[in-house]
């Protein structure tokens, strides 16, 4: 085509490729990123029409398709994708919450982003290319867009960063950090790690905007070339007020300032609906004044003025307070936390659970034990992945005061649930010193700031009640902050409902006395420096250590013992040669046992068994059922077994489902035996010892040699050509029934 355009860049020692014009030109903007044999698509459109919203319709979404990676959905039944599965949805919200802020607001038409993976190699991430084919397309489209922004991957082996890490070095790094920014300001933070401590944190982001910062320059210069005419942003959002609408909005303003300053700000103790009936009052009052001030033959809309107030003017005067006034809404100071408690073992059948409350911000997290097949399995466009520790968050409308209709998860949860996931990784035991499946559901009982770093509270709780041996307690803490149009700020510890407003953020930050193990940060401003950063990583720490201190009051450690409740797991090996037997065709065996002994049965390639299940009985049978299936047997040992053949010259005797052995009729009695059903009969139990084992693995049994043998001499039996010796039975080649050929 003739308007193809390919740009390159050096990054981290690989070509990154961006091309625009190649793919989907019905949209505003479309470009494909490559690095490696990772190609990501990013489109961006923006709709026809205005909304009728009180908000601004972004929509960013990642799709994950199977073929980019070679693969065919795993499922039976189902081989198109479907949802979006929690990989995807988790990407997408990384991405989003890049972007969005650097969106005017008050925009009222539908923008959606739709970023899709073609190729994906082994080694590069396709989140990271997301992040700057977004920014790409969105940058170099007539969409109104104050970026760009550029994203970059951190890992970290104990002494060096690593640069957008491969899937195998991020197997073994103690840090994966993924910030996106401009350069000189974040403006989006993931993180998982173990246990980082502050000082290498801060490193680490001054490390990731240096190097986000030729891309962003790259990025601009993409701009210059080949960037469209952004669209007038006044036809794009609300309608603004005319001027004798401002006059009356300004009157409205000097109106609600004391009376904000008497009912919100001088409350000692307040709730979050004590707080909205004091707004909705004011808004009532307000309307009455509005109703006063305009003349009736005016086309002034008091609707339309009291939207502005009641929503960017009573965030405002919030920010201010804090940030000249050093004065919040609940009367507290700026870094104090709110009341904590914490409580375990409320539930009676669950095999965990604790309930953490901080304000009214209040989560039930419950623990469930499962066998290691329990295990979820995630068919996902980079590999199959198994997951041995899932938590779960959901918030009903009742968490919030609120009725509304129940739905499916949103990504709100889906997100706060990953972030408590990682927060709690890096302390849970490995699995060869607790086997356990570990299912851990927060309910969110009231919600009122960062229910999300409940949760990971509520988790430690819970996982140390059922017993689960972390290796320490784990916290969490939101640090917020206010900030005026001059760039003034101030941070603030542990924000709630009415401080998450513009100008502001969300610094979620979780980990241990050691380190950090979980970040997340949003803000709803053009990015943070670093000395923001750092100043909210200072106040997180401090809070950290304060929530710690009432955790461990609650509990000291992991109990010793499970819940009388919770499975119990037996670990044993066998020989992997052996797993076969112990499946059986079309897993005959292995379902027979399960369903006669009622445990659940998970073996690994290494020859690993594991045996779960709540009755100790059927958990012995199967124990012994399955060591009965493999056990070699050696010269010398007496056992046990059910005699299944009757011949001439002996008894063949089941020593195991797989096992047996010869009694030769020699071999039954010290006396001379004329016939085998003299001494044993088909289905007798007996005992016998194992006299001989050829290179076959043939055992040669014998009864006599359990018995006490006479005073007396005893002639040796003479074999006639109907009674084969035992030596024959071993040793002696089959023969065939052809005739010999002389």
């Amino acid at each position: 085509m003739n308007d193809l355009k390919t740009f390159k860049i050096q990054y981290a020692g690989r070509d990154l490729e961006i091309q625009f014009g190649k793919l989907a030109h019905q949209t505003n903007a479309s470009c494909t990123v490559r690095y490696g044999d990772t190609v990501v698509l990013a489109t961006a459109v923006i709709g026809k029409e205005k909304r009728n919203t009180d908000f601004f319709p972004l929509m960013i979404e990642f799709e994950e398709k199977m073929y980019a990676a070679g693969k065919i959905k795993g499922s039976k039944f189902m081989k198109r994708e479907g949802r979006a599965g929690d990989e995807a949805i988790l990407t997408g919200r990384l991405i989003d919450r890049g972007l969005r802020p650097l969106f005017n607001q008050k925009m009222r038409y539908d923008v959606q982003v739709i970023v899709t993976v073609l190729s994906l190699d082994e080694d590069n991430d396709a989140d990271m290319l997301g992040i700057i084919a977004a920014s790409a397309a969105l940058h170099i489209s007539d969409i109104p867009f104050n970026g760009p922004i550029a994203g970059v991957r951190l890992g970290y082996d104990g002494n060096t960063f690593i640069i957008n890490p491969t899937y195998e070095q991020r197997k073994t790094s103690l840090l994966d950090l993924i910030v996106s920014g401009t350069g000189e300001k974040v403006l989006m933070i993931e993180m998982e790690g173990k246990e980082i401590p502050e000082d290498v944190l801060k490193k680490a982001f001054v490390k990731s905007m240096s190097e986000m910062k030729p891309i962003v320059d790259f990025l601009n210069s993409i701009r210059k070339e080949i960037g469209k005419t952004k669209q007038d942003e006044k036809f794009l959002c609300q309608e603004e007020l005319t001027e004798d609408e401002k006059n009356i909005e300004n009157k409205a303003k000097e109106f609600m300032i004391p009376l904000l300053e008497k009912y919100l700000f001088n409350i000692p103790v307040g709730t979050k609906r004590q707080r909205k009936e004091i707004l909705s009052n004011l808004e009532k009052e307000t309307k009455e004044f509005l109703n006063k001030e305009i003349k009736e033959d005016s086309n002034i809309s008091s609707e339309k003025i009291l939207e502005n107030l009641f929503g960017d003017f009573i965030e405002e005067q919030v920010s201010l307070a804090i940030l000249k006034l050093n004065k919040r809404v609940d009367g507290r100071g700026i870094e104090d936390i709110r009341p904590l408690s914490g409580e375990t073992s409320l539930l009676p059948r669950t095999h965990g659970s604790a309930i953490f409350q901080r304000g009214e911000t209040q989560v039930l997290s419950i623990v469930t034990l499962g066998s290691p097949g329990d295990e979820q399995i995630i068919d996902g466009m980079e590999e199959e992945v198994k997951k041995k520790y899932m938590h779960h968050y959901n918030d009903a409308p009742f968490s919030y005061g609120e009725a509304a209709p129940l739905r499916s998860l949103g990504r709100r949860a889906i997100g706060h649930g990953a972030l408590a996931e990682k927060a709690l990784e890096s302390v849970l035991p490995k699995e060869e010193d607790f086997p356990y499946t570990i299912r851990v559901v927060s309910e969110v009982m009231g919600s009122n700031g960062s229910s999300s770093m409940a949760s990971i509270c509520g988790s430690t709780l819970s996982l140390m009640d059922a017993g689960v041996p972390i290796k320490k307690h784990v916290a969490g803490i939101a640090i917020g902050m206010a900030q005026d149009l001059e760039g003034n700020w101030k941070t603030f510890t542990d924000l709630q409902d009415m401080e998450d407003g513009l100008g502001g953020m969300d610094f979620k930050v979780g980990g241990t006395r050691d380190g950090v193990t979980a970040i997340q940060m949003d803000t709803k401003t053009n990015g943070l420096t670093m000395e923001i950063v750092e100043d909210a990583l200072g106040k997180a720490q401090r809070a950290r250590y304060k929530i710690l201190d009432v955790l461990e009051s609650v509990i000291k450690g992991p109990n010793k013992e499970l819940s009388k409740y919770a499975p119990r797991i037996e670990m044993f090996k066998i020989d992997t040669d052996k797993i076969k037997d112990v499946i059986g065709p079309g897993g005959k065996v292995i379902k027979e046992i399960i369903e006669t002994t009622g445990v659940s049965i998970d073996i690994q390639d290494d020859g690993s068994v594991y045996i779960t299940s709540k009755n100790p009985d059927g958990m012995k049978q199967a124990i012994e059922w399955i060591k009965n299936i493999t056990r070699e047997f050696e010269v010398g040992e007496i056992v046990k077994g059910k005699v299944v053949r009757i011949m001439a010259f002996g008894a063949i005797v089941e020593l195991s489902p797989n096992q047996d052995g010869m009694v030769h009729i020699s071999e039954l009695d010290w006396k001379r035996v004329a016939r085998v059903e003299d001494v044993v009969k088909l289905g007798d139990i007996v005992n016998v010892k194992i006299m001989e084992k050829d290179p076959m693995g043939k055992l040669g049994l014998s009864i006599k040699a359990l018995k006490e043998k006479p005073k007396f001499e005893e002639k040796k039996p003479v074999f006639t050509d109907k009674q084969e010796t035992k030596e024959d039975f071993l040793y002696k080649p089959k023969q065939t029934d052809k005739p010999e050929i002389k």
